[in-house]
C-alpha cells in the first residue's frame, strides 16, 4: 500500500509538472478602444490638451525671444522657464477659483507623454551633439560617475530614508519604495551649470565631466528606478535579502547592457545603410534627395526607442547610445544638406520639448494634489546633497590615480554643486504606482521641492561660485560680466559644430588619426579598425559634388530671396 501510494503522488506529480509546461501562455490582452461618444470625447480632450500645451510652449519661446532681445543673459533659460511656469499656474488657479475656466485636465503633466514624446528627442540629441572626442577620452571616468556613482547615491538616499523612517524620523517607506525614490532623485540635469560653464570658458575636462555624466547618468536612474518597480510588482516576501539583491542586480545588467547593445546594434546598421548609400549603381543612392536621406535618419533616430520599449528594456538607454554611434559613425556618411539638416533640426526638437518640460514642471505646483511634511523634505535633502558627495569625492581622488589630467579639488567641489535635478525625477516620481495615494503625493511633492531647490538656489549659485573659486579660464576672468551669455538657445542658432560637417579624405584621416602615436585604448581601436570600417572616407571628386550641391541650393535660396516681394536692389546692396 505504501508503495502504490508513493507512485500515487509521483505520478500526480509528474501529471502535474507536465501539464504546467504545455500550457499555452496566455495572450496579451487587447486594450480596449473607445468607440462613438466616447471617442469623440477622448478627442476633445486631446485636442485641448495639445491645444494647451502649444500655447504654454508658444509663450515660453516669446520669454526666450525676450531674454535673447533684452540681453538677460545673466539668467539661464531654464530658470526663467520654470519661474514662468510658476507664474502661468498661480493665474490658471485664480481663474478655476473665480469658475471662469477650469483648465485641470489639460495642465496635468502626463508621464506618458513625457516619456513617448518629449523625453527621446532630448536624450538622442544629448548624444547625437556629444563631443566624442572629448567624451571618449574620459569614458571610464564617466562612466564610473555615471554608472556606479548614481548607484551609490541612490542607495545612500534610499537606505537613508528607510532607515529613518523605521525609527520613526520621517514618514515610513519600506524597502522598495525607498530605493526607488532613491534612484529617482539621482537623475541629474546640469542645464544651468552647462550654459555657465560654456560661457565662462571653463576646463574642458570639467565640462566634459558633468555633462557627460548627466547624459548616462538619466538612463542610469530610469534603470535603477524601473528595477525597483519591478520588485515592488512581485512578491518578495518568501524571498531572502541575498536572493532580492542578486535579481535586482541580473535586472539591471540586462536592462543596461541589453539596451545599450541594442541601440550600439541600431546606430552600426543605420551606419552600414549609409554607408552603401553612394552612387554605385548597384545601390540606393539617398545622397542625391537629401528630403528622403534625412527621413531614413529620422527613422533610425527614433526606431531603437520603440524596440527596446516593445520588448521590456530601456528605449532611453537605447537611444542615447544610438545617438552617439549615429554621430560618431553615420553622420560622416552622409551628404552635406542632411547633415545641417540633422543637427538643426535636432536641435529645435530637443529645445521645444525641453522648454515644455521645464514650464509643466513649474505648472505642476498648482496641478496636482500635494501633501507636504517638512521633516521628510529636510532629510530628503541633506541625503540627496550628501550621497551627491560621496558620488564625486572618493570616486575622483580614486581615478586620479590612473588619470594623466587630474581632478582638482576645485573642480570636485563643482561637481558636486553642480548635481541639479530636473524634469526626469518628477515625471518618474509620477510614473511610480505607490499605495496608498498619500504616498505618491508625498514623492511628488518631494521631488518637486527638491528639483525646484537645485535648480532656483544651486543653478542660480553657480556663477558667483566660479567666480569666488576662481576656476575660469584666464581669459574668461578678463570679460565684463555683461559679456556673459547663458542663452543656450542664442548660441545654438549661432553656431554649427564643427565637428558634425567634418569631411576627410583618405589622406587626410590617416595623417590626422592613423599615424597619431597618443592615442590610446578605445581611440587607437576606434581610429584603426572601427571607424575605417563604418564610414566612408571622401575622394576629392565625393567633396567637390558636396560643394556643388550646397552652392546650388544656396544660389536657389537667394533667387527666391531676390524675387520676393521686398527684394530690391538697395536692400541687396545694404545686405551686401
Amino acid at each position: 500500500n505504501t508503495t502504490h501510494e508513493v507512485i500515487n503522488v509521483t505520478l500526480h506529480t509528474t501529471l502535474a509538472a507536465t501539464t504546467k509546461l504545455v500550457v499555452p501562455t496566455p495572450a496579451k490582452p487587447i486594450l480596449p478602444v473607445q468607440t462613438g461618444v466616447q471617442a469623440q470625447q477622448e478627442e476633445q480632450s486631446s485636442g485641448m490638451t495639445i491645444f494647451f500645451s502649444l500655447l504654454v510652449l508658444a509663450i515660453c519661446i516669446i520669454l526666450v525671444h525676450l531674454l535673447i532681445k533684452y540681453r538677460l543673459h545673466f539668467l539661464p533659460e531654464s530658470v526663467a522657464v520654470v519661474s514662468l511656469g510658476i507664474l502661468m499656474g498661480a493665474f490658471i488657479k485664480i481663474i478655476e477659483a473665480q469658475k471662469l475656466a477650469n483648465w485641470k485636465e489639460e495642465e496635468m503633466f502626463r508621464p506618458n507623454m513625457f516619456f513617448l514624446l518629449l523625453l527621446p528627442p532630448i536624450i538622442f540629441e544629448s548624444g547625437y551633439s556629444l563631443h566624442k572626442g572629448n567624451f571618449f577620452q574620459n569614458i571610464g571616468s564617466i562612466t564610473l560617475f555615471s554608472v556606479f556613482g548614481t548607484a551609490i547615491s541612490a542607495f545612500i538616499v534610499g537606505g537613508g530614508i528607510y532607515f529613518l523612517g523605521q525609527a520613526d524620523v520621517i514618514y515610513k517607506l519600506n524597502m522598495t519604495d525607498s530605493f526607488a525614490f532613491g534612484s529617482l532623485i539621482s537623475a541629474v540635469d546640469p542645464v544651468a551649470t552647462i550654459a555657465i560653464f560654456n560661457a565662462l570658458n571653463v576646463d574642458p575636462v570639467l565640462n566634459m565631466l558633468v555633462f557627460g555624466e548627466s547624459i548616462l547618468n538619466d538612463a542610469v536612474s530610469i534603470v535603477l528606478t524601473n528595477t525597483a518597480e519591478g520588485l515592488t510588482r512581485e512578491n518578495m516576501s518568501d524571498v531572502s535579502g541575498w536572493q532580492t539583491f542578486l535579481q535586482a542586480l541580473g535586472y539591471f545588467l540586462k536592462m543596461f547592457f541589453g539596451s545599450a547593445a541594442l541601440g550600439t546594434l541600431t546606430g552600426l546598421i543605420s551606419a552600414l545603410i549609409s554607408f552603401f548609400n553612394f552612387g554605385d549603381t548597384h545601390h540606393i543612392d539617398l545622397r542625391k534627395t537629401p528630403s528622403l536621406e534625412f527621413g531614413m535618419m529620422i527613422i533610425f533616430a527614433y526606431l531603437p526607442y520603440g524596440l527596446a520599449e516593445g520588448i521590456s528594456l530601456s528605449g532611453i538607454m537605447a537611444i542615447l547610445f544610438s545617438g552617439i554611434v549615429m554621430s560618431h559613425y553615420t553622420h560622416h556618411n552622409l551628404s552635406p544638406v542632411t547633415q545641417i539638416l540633422m543637427q538643426q533640426t535636432l536641435r529645435t526638437v530637443a529645445f521645444m520639448c525641453e522648454t515644455c518640460v521645464f514650464a509643466f514642471l513649474g505648472l505642476s505646483i498648482f496641478s496636482f494634489p500635494h501633501k507636504f511634511e517638512m521633516s521628510f523634505v529636510i532629510w530628503c535633502i541633506v541625503l540627496v546633497l550628501f550621497g551627491r558627495a560621496v558620488n564625486i569625492f572618493p570616486l575622483s581622488y580614486l581615478l586620479n590615480f590612473f588619470r594623466d589630467h587630474k581632478i582638482t579639488p576645485k573642480m570636485m567641489f563643482i561637481m558636486w554643486f553642480s548635481g541639479l535635478r530636473g524634469a526626469i525625477p518628477y515625471a518618474l516620481s509620477l510614473h511610480l504606482g505607490l499605495e496608498p495615494i498619500e504616498k505618491r503625493q508625498l514623492i511628488g511633492t518631494t521631488t518637486i521641492i527638491i528639483v525646484l531647490f537645485t535648480i532656483l538656489l544651486l543653478g542660480g549659485g553657480t556663477m558667483p561660485l566660479i567666480r569666488l573659486i576662481d576656476i575660469e579660464d584666464s581669459k574668461a576672468r578678463k570679460r565684463n560680466k555683461k559679456d556673459i551669455n547663458l542663452s543656450k538657445t542664442e548660441k545654438m542658432g549661432n553656431t554649427i559644430e564643427s565637428e558634425h560637417l567634418s569631411e576627410l579624405t583618405e589622406e587626410e584621416y590617416e595623417a590626422q588619426y592613423i599615424k597619431r602615436q597618443d592615442l590610446k585604448g578605445f581611440m587607437w581601436f576606434d581610429a584603426r579598425y572601427l571607424n575605417p570600417f563604418f564610414t566612408r572616407r571622401l575622394t576629392q571628386e565625393d567633396l567637390h559634388h558636396g560643394r556643388i550641391q550646397m552652392k546650388t541650393l544656396t544660389n536657389k535660396w537667394y533667387e527666391e530671396v531676390r524675387q520676393g516681394p521686398s527684394g530690391s536692389e538697395d536692400d541687396e546692396q545694404e545686405l551686401l
